[in-house]
């Protein structure tokens, strides 16, 4: 039995790409650039602002001109500890270094033999391959895994990307300066493989790649993501509901971006609410009722957050709401029971730490803007 399946025309929560992806033209534009050009470079955003749909996006750009520029994807999210990573590492090169099982197997041997790797994989190469090898030794000399994708380049005369997502989890490895320093010493010896690393905890990644006592300090082009401008993002929504043969309003599609503050996850999630509850013509009206019903879907999240939050957290993030800009003054600590100044710096540390605010020069952002309606509407009530 069939069941209809509605193509929507907004994504979130996944990779956006093609008809999906929303405008980033000149930072598509500085990524490409810096592939071509073997350029470190180092991409840094919140969650959710659509770092890997813009490297990914890039990466396709060069890889239909340049069929000898080989893009190596990884992601250290679920990655613990510095075994792991080296696992990944090689299996991900190894995998992007050629279609053929048995060129893979020979590239293994070649270049990791001494290592003696064991590789487990189905005669499918995009199947999963699993690499083991004798820790101890891979401990005391990992040169062959972190000169694998410049070893094979030499040899095919191809070059690597090697993009690596959530690159501050490295930072949480046992004796991670000692890590750090093991990549840098390796990495930067390297001509025909460039590295793209991007992670979403400002602060983390800001301490790895901006201190001069980092083993990672000056290490590539370092490029801050910004929003996406109020005025693109309204012209994609509204050109996606005009390709499923739909209209939205200006002042509709305007209303989707200010609610969800040029965010682009929430932008993407809103408008296809919007796009659900219309049938030929959306306006304001359907918005708010879309915006409504995404707040009271996320409603059993934003509780059990706000529940982990200690009462000082709240009644900061309450005076953020509300405007406070002098946060530590006397009559800001008593009226909102925060304490003391310098309990307020820890807050803002913790609330950062926790991915709830970022903090940039004076400027403090709650992240999330929805968190941020349900709190002062729906939790302070203000």
């Amino acid at each position: 039995m069939k069941r209809n399946v509605i193509e929507t025309p907004f994504t979130f929560g996944r990779i956006a790409s093609d008809n999906n992806f929303a405008n980033r033209e000149s930072e598509i534009l500085k990524l490409v650039t810096n592939f071509i050009s073997g350029i470190n470079t180092v991409l840094i955003s919140p969650r959710r602002w659509g770092k890997s749909s813009l490297v990914k996006k890039s990466a396709e750009n060069v890889s239909k001109k340049n069929k000898d520029i080989r893009f190596v994807f990884i992601d250290l999210y679920n990655i613990r500890n510095e075994e792991e990573f080296y696992k990944i590492f090689s299996r991900e090169v190894l995998r992007s270094s050629t279609k053929k099982t048995d060129e893979l197997l020979a590239n293994a041997k070649k270049f990791m033999g001494k290592l003696i790797p064991q590789l487990t994989f189905s005669t499918d190469p995009n199947s999963e391959i699993n690499i083991s090898f004798d820790w101890e030794t891979v401990k005391k000399e990992p040169d062959d895994i972190l000169d694998l994708p410049e070893n094979i380049s030499k040899q095919k005369n191809i070059k690597f990307i090697i993009c690596i997502d959530e690159f501050q989890n490295i930072s949480a490895f046992d004796d991670a300066l000692s890590i750090q320093k093991k990549l840098r010493s390796h990495w930067q010896k390297h001509k025909l493989t460039s590295y793209c690393l991007y992670g979403s905890k400002r602060h983390m990644l800001m301490d790895v790649f901006t201190s001069p006592s980092m083993p990672f300090y000056k290490f590539g082009d370092i490029i801050f993501l910004q929003k996406i401008e109020k005025k693109h993002l309204e012209k994609f929504i509204i050109k996606r509901f005009k390709d499923t043969k739909k209209n939205i309003s200006k002042s509709a599609a305007d209303l989707v971006v200010d609610i969800a503050e040029c965010h682009p996850y929430y932008v993407q999630q809103l408008a296809q609410l919007s796009w659900l509850r219309t049938k030929k013509s959306c306006n304001e009206e359907i918005v708010k009722i879309a915006h409504e019903s995404l707040i009271l879907q996320l409603d059993f999240l934003f509780q059990s957050i706000s529940d982990d939050l200690s009462s000082t957290q709240l009644n900061f993030l309450k005076a953020v709401i509300i405007g406070i800009e002098q946060l530590s003054s006397k009559q800001t600590l008593d009226e909102f029971n925060l304490g003391t100044s310098a309990n307020v710096l820890r807050i803002k540390k913790s609330l950062e730490n926790k991915e709830i605010i970022d903090l940039f020069g004076n400027t403090i952002t709650i992240l999330d803007p929805m968190y941020k309606y349900w709190l002062k509407n729906y939790y302070f009530k203000i």
